[in-house]
Formats: C-alpha cells, structure tokens, sequence
C-alpha cells in the first residue's frame, strides 16, 4: 500500500488553488473542477462535493494537523509573503527552535495549518558557516556526530 494524497476540503477552490501556487509553487495536475490535485500530492476539493460525497456537513480547516513545507530562504520566504497581495494569517511568527531551526506557522484560505521550516541540513551547514565547531552542531541540532561530520567535510 501507498499514500498518494492528502485531501484539504475548501471553501473556495479558485483562491485555494492561487494560494498553493503562489505561496508554495504547488502546479495543477489534475483539473476536475470541483476537485484539483497539485504536485506534492496536495488534492483541493470544494466543501459542497465532500459533503455530498460523505453525506454530512463539515467544518473546513483545524489545529489538529499541518502541511510542512521546507525552505531554506526563510528570509525570502518571508519577504515573498509580505510583498504578496494574499492576506495571511499567522498562527506563529518566524521563530528560532532550541536545535536552531527556523519556522513559521500560516493558516491557508479554509484555516488549514501550514509550517514552513527550514532543513535541518541547512541548519547544520548555517551554524558550521559561522565557524561553529561540529560538536557544537550536532548538539545543537540534535543531528548525529556523524552526519555533521560528512557535512563539515570530514571523513568518518
């Protein structure tokens, strides 16, 4: 068995579909129309086709999961945001985590949580980069010795 997609359902699938595209560089794969799936796996459909394909009533969006993006320009990132004309909400703010990794929490159109951190690989090269030793890395990043140390350009 595989997982192929994750399903959000959607209020409007039309500013769904701009702010996956926008935001994220998420493309159309398929166009059913009242439901799209986009690469990554991400598939949109409209709230009223759930509720007829399920034959109840629901609520879009939810604390209760995430879509997890990485980037590594978190700087850009967060210029691209701001210089976007989709209003967003913040759930957090870009903040820094104990390992040193940087995030930020966005809700999409239909409140659905979106985290957008950077690698942990990106993280270990940014701290080796400010002439952090690789011990200090690996403890700071959680990351194994020895993975820090093929980063760092050391043989095992």
């Amino acid at each position: 068995m595989k997982l192929k997609n994750i399903l959000f359902v959607v209020t409007d699938i039309e500013k769904s579909k701009y702010f996956y595209r926008n935001l994220f560089g998420l493309e159309v794969i398929r166009d059913f129309g009242e439901n799209i799936i986009l690469t990554e796996g991400l598939v949109l459909q409209e709230k009223k086709l759930w509720e007829k394909c399920i034959e109840r009533n629901v609520e879009a969006g939810g604390n209760d999961a995430e879509l997890y993006f990485e980037e590594n320009d978190m700087d850009g990132f967060l210029e691209k945001l701001e210089k976007s004309n989709i209003v967003i909400e913040y759930l957090n703010k870009c903040m820094e985590h104990d390992w040193g990794q940087r995030v930020l929490r966005i809700y999409d159109p239909d409140k659905h949580v979106i985290e957008v951190g950077e690698s942990m690989e990106y993280v270990a090269r940014r701290f080796l980069k400010t002439g952090m030793a690789v011990k200090e890395v690996a403890d700071k990043t959680k990351l194994p010795l020895s993975q820090v140390k093929i980063m760092a350009g050391l043989d095992e």
